[in-house]
């Protein structure tokens, strides 16, 4: 069979084009184009090209050409793994009906356990990368600094460590000082490799799960790894988490410069990278974490999203109700597509406006607080004019009890205190019980740190933490819940213990 030409051609092109454009040049688009009508356009060209889509329009009785307005698009029927993806042949949802326009595949098993493949082509996987240049030039200076990558994600193949680590050797092609190594998630070879390697860099990336990543920096101290040495940052994806949780991370990585030494990726199998936190959102975020009834009134719910800048270019994203959808170019093309994720966008005025209405101004903090090499780009490095979206994930990962919805992430909080983390490992199952006369009763078993023992005093003092931030996050229990049934019994219980923190199986954090 000869050499497809074209596939070589679009290659060439698309990593001549990554390669030769500035970050600025890619992240200012929308100072001179429309997103709009680039949506509009990809519209055009998947319903042109991809079997699938256009078996989809045509049940739903929708010709092309009559999308002709960003109104026309927004009136689409949204499109779902159940609706979509899992009722065609894979090579139908790719370009030309041709599974072999892309040159690689991904494996994610999804809330089912069942796989699904996801195809891409390098095109794909470039778009992506330029989430993993704001992150590594905007946050960690890593066009001026020796890096050292180290993938923590697993390897094989599910989509994030192949995925990651291929976009990391793109930065290097495109001239960053970056060394990229794949240990996977292989706890003591990450730990050789940070403490054989680390010292000729002049910074470390740890990329990972969070839970993971954490338990990897309290191994590590356990066994004297001195990760100040190191500068560490971090990379994360896959879980929201609290800012406590990166406070505490960074005190114990010896991180302090928390709008710079981390950031959270807003990833899906299904389209790589959509979003990624940035200096400025962290920044936002923890004033929001400091101030839960602003948090409240631009959430509308009592628990922190994660908050992300995406690049309408890139995935173009819409709020239908409390759903998120994105559309966006991929081996599988997704117009309109709902990943099932709770959330909202926020333009960039709208956001910088609210804060202003509550006596806050992000872009002055971020400037007090950075150090002085990261303020030498007027205004601050990292600043960008991007617009928010911002995720809360799946919602059937909470417990009501009396009508109040209660979260994972109200609950880590109180694990998160400086008196009480250096027990537990921050995993836990909340739960909803009765009580022999069949009253109900919030009941959380909580995971202890390695050689930490149980004992009356350290229940009652990690109960009373998370009963205090529980009270202060989530009005809803505050207001629902009647004062005698609002006592938690908290159960403490060894690391890996098989019934509810089973090694080698994927922790849920609530039970119904």
């Amino acid at each position: 069979m000869a050499i497809n030409l074209n596939k070589q051609n679009s290659a060439r092109r698309a990593l001549a084009h990554f390669l030769e454009t500035p970050l600025d040049t890619t992240l200012n688009r929308q100072d001179s184009d429309d997103p709009r009508t680039a949506i509009l356009t990809l519209f055009q060209h998947v319903a042109a090209s991809v079997p699938a889509y256009q078996a989809f329009l045509a049940a739903h009785g929708i010709a092309p050409e009559s999308i002709q307005s960003i109104t026309d698009f927004g009136q689409l029927p949204s499109i779902t793994k159940k609706n979509y993806i899992q009722q065609h042949p894979l090579p139908a949802l790719c370009r030309n009906g041709e599974l072999t326009s892309s040159d690689f595949l991904a494996v994610s098993s999804g809330s089912t356990g069942r796989p699904t493949f996801w195809p891409r082509f390098i095109a794909d996987e470039l778009q992506i990368t330029t989430r993993f240049e704001q992150v590594f030039h905007d946050s960690f200076q890593a066009d001026q600094c020796r890096t050292l990558a180290v993938v923590c994600f697993t390897l094989g193949t599910w989509v994030g460590g192949m995925f990651t680590s291929n976009c990391c050797r793109y930065l290097v092609s495109k001239g960053y000082p970056l060394t990229v190594i794949t240990p996977g998630n292989n706890r003591d070879e990450i730990l050789r490799v940070v403490q054989e390697m680390g010292s000729f860099f002049d910074q470390v990336v740890l990329l990972g799960y969070p839970p993971a990543l954490k338990d990897i920096i309290d191994v590590g101290r356990a066994r004297g790894v001195e990760w100040p040495r190191y500068q560490i940052k971090l990379v994360m994806a896959g879980e929201v988490f609290s800012e406590e949780w990166r406070t505490l991370v960074g005190e114990r990585t010896g991180s302090l410069d928390h709008c710079y030494s981390s950031a959270a990726l807003y990833g899906t199998a299904d389209a790589g990278i959509l979003a990624n936190e940035t200096p400025l959102s962290i920044c936002i975020r923890r004033y929001l974490a400091a101030h839960p009834a602003a948090a409240r009134e631009l959430f509308g719910e009592s628990r922190l999203p994660t908050l992300a800048q995406y690049d309408p270019f890139s995935r173009y994203f819409e709020a239908d109700g409390q759903s998120l959808l994105f559309s966006g170019d991929n081996g599988v093309p997704l117009i309109r597509y709902n990943i099932l994720d709770t959330g909202g966008i926020v333009p960039y005025e709208t956001m910088l406006g609210f804060l202003a209405d509550h006596g806050f101004d992000p872009i002055a903090a971020l400037a007090a607080s950075a150090t002085s090499a990261i303020v030498g780009e007027p205004p601050v490095r990292g600043m960008r004019r991007l617009p928010f979206v911002y995720v809360f994930g799946r919602s059937d990962f909470t417990v009501s009890f009396f009508g109040a919805n209660i979260y994972p992430e109200n609950i880590t909080v109180g694990l998160e205190q400086p008196e009480i983390s250096a027990w537990v490992t921050g995993k836990f199952v909340l739960e909803v019980r009765e009580q022999a006369d069949n009253n109900p009763f919030l009941s959380i078993t909580i995971e202890l740190a390695p050689g930490i023992a149980d004992d009356d005093s350290k229940q009652q003092a990690i109960s009373d933490s998370i009963m205090t931030h529980l009270l202060r996050l989530n009005s809803e229990f505050a207001n629902y819940v009647p004062p005698e049934y609002r006592p938690l019994q908290a159960r403490l219980a060894p690391i890996s213990d098989p019934e509810y923190f089973p090694i080698g199986v994927k922790h849920r954090y609530t039970r119904r």
